[in-house]
């Protein structure tokens, strides 16, 4: 965005779930740093998004990946969570940057650092679609992990999104200590008839 000056770009993964952590990344790329396959992570294949968080995390001048968990989640909000986990790795990057490029329209302002949010940034900035790679690998990696604790509820396919499966399972299962308690979908409403 600025020439010359260090720009960190931040994003997350994991808003929209019903289950698990959002995760928040923050990423200073190197100046000139070009990868064709680098994308909003939604757009691109796990198999590219998997290679390309190698190459971020090998050559990168800093980042840092933060988990918000579904209590500090129920406490904040998904929105604020998100933000909150954003700051942390800001905060925890080897190099201070000099500006910071926020996916979506919501920011506090962070003392000491200059900010911009940009709609769309994870399809605009480099330096943001990097942060959402390792914001999306790092929470996929977790949710699989989860799975293996709780199979029944599919989050090695669904993630914790409020898919058919992922639904019936908490019908039929209740839920976990890992369940947002904040949202459910209309689909697990009580019936009014």
């Amino acid at each position: 965005m600025h020439p010359g000056i260090v720009e960190a770009g931040c994003d997350e993964a994991g808003r929209g779930p019903l289950a698990g952590p959002v995760f928040a990344a923050a990423v200073v790329l190197p100046p000139g740093f070009d990868d064709p396959r680098l994308n909003d992570s939604k757009q691109m294949s796990e198999t590219d998004r998997d290679a390309l968080r190698e190459i971020i995390e090998r050559d990168a001048l800093a980042w840092a990946v933060e988990r918000v968990d579904p209590e500090e989640i129920d406490r904040l909000n998904i929105l604020w969570a998100s933000v909150t986990g954003m700051q942390r790795a800001v905060l925890r990057l080897a190099v201070k940057p000099e500006w910071i490029l926020v996916d979506g329209n919501k920011w506090r302002p962070l003392p000491g650092y200059q900010a911009a949010t940009v709609v769309h940034g994870d399809a605009t900035y480099a330096s943001i679609a990097a942060a959402s790679v390792l914001a999306k690998t790092h929470r996929d990696e977790y949710m699989r992990r989860l799975a293996e604790e709780f199979p029944q509820y599919g989050w090695d396919r669904n993630f914790g999104y409020p898919t058919p499966e992922h639904i019936e399972a908490i019908r039929r299962y209740g839920l976990t200590p890992h369940h947002r308690k904040s949202f459910h979908p209309k689909a697990l409403e009580p019936s009014l008839f």
